[in-house]
């Protein structure tokens, strides 16, 4: 425990990190599930065929594979095309933002099938009648679809986002100094990982149930109306 608490700044650092790598990777994750949600529902044949692509090569392509492709390959695109317009000389991808983005690219996809989901579980009728009338479609998707949206995505939206935080581990391997790079490098200096690599679980740990605890809080808020037409 003592080298643990000499060692506490640095794994307090990469905490801190890993939670804004995870929050900053949800956000990005639930835009492109939204969005690729309204691509698979509107209709569009292009943009549900795009929306497919997208979901079946996440789906289809381990997630460390797209960590390093978008690192590395993206990196010496770059170089490669600023070389070629002569607009700049060399660019360096940002390990937090390569983490940021590949993690939020990789759980849009996931979002995408939850929120769909989520949407087409809401009875026809109730948008229809909202329609009927007369309420704008801002109206219709604030008033009737997001709220239930909400609850029937939920349970799939706890489960992307415990995943997700276990996905920022990943970020490590591209040399951001996160959770689990912090604690190898302290753990590794001092020649006790598994000390350290226990200590990181535990974090990991409180973070998955502290997640779990405002998730359940989010589900008995948007059930409330549900549990009252139950006990009716």
């Amino acid at each position: 425990m003592d080298v643990l608490w000499e060692y506490r700044g640095q794994l307090w650092d990469g905490t801190l990190v890993t939670i804004q790598l995870a929050i900053g990777s949800l956000l990005l994750a639930v835009v492109l599930g939204l969005t690729g949600a309204w691509a698979k529902l509107g209709g569009n044949p292009f943009w549900q065929k795009t929306a497919d692509s997208y979901t079946t090569l996440v789906r289809g392509v381990p997630d460390l594979v797209l960590m390093l492709l978008l690192f590395y390959g993206g990196q010496q695109a770059l170089v490669d095309l600023g070389e070629a317009t002569g607009l700049w000389d060399y660019i360096e991808i940002n390990q937090f933002m390569a983490g940021v983005c590949t993690i939020g690219f990789i759980f849009g996809a996931y979002m995408t099938e939850t929120f769909r989901g989520a949407i087409m579980a809401i009875p026809k009728g109730q948008i229809e009648a909202a329609v009927a009338c007369g309420m704008s479609r801002v109206k219709i998707f604030t008033r009737v679809i997001w709220p239930q949206m909400v609850r029937y995505a939920l349970p799939g939206f706890t489960n992307n986002w415990l995943v997700l935080i276990k996905t920022t581990a990943l970020a490590s391997v591209i040399g951001n100094h996160d959770l689990v790079y912090n604690g190898f490098a302290a753990g590794r200096s001092v020649r006790q990982l598994f000390t350290f690599m226990f200590a990181v679980l535990v974090i990991y740990l409180i973070l998955t149930a502290i997640s779990d605890v405002g998730l359940r809080w989010l589900d008995r808020k948007y059930s409330v109306g549900v549990r009252r037409a139950n006990e009716v």
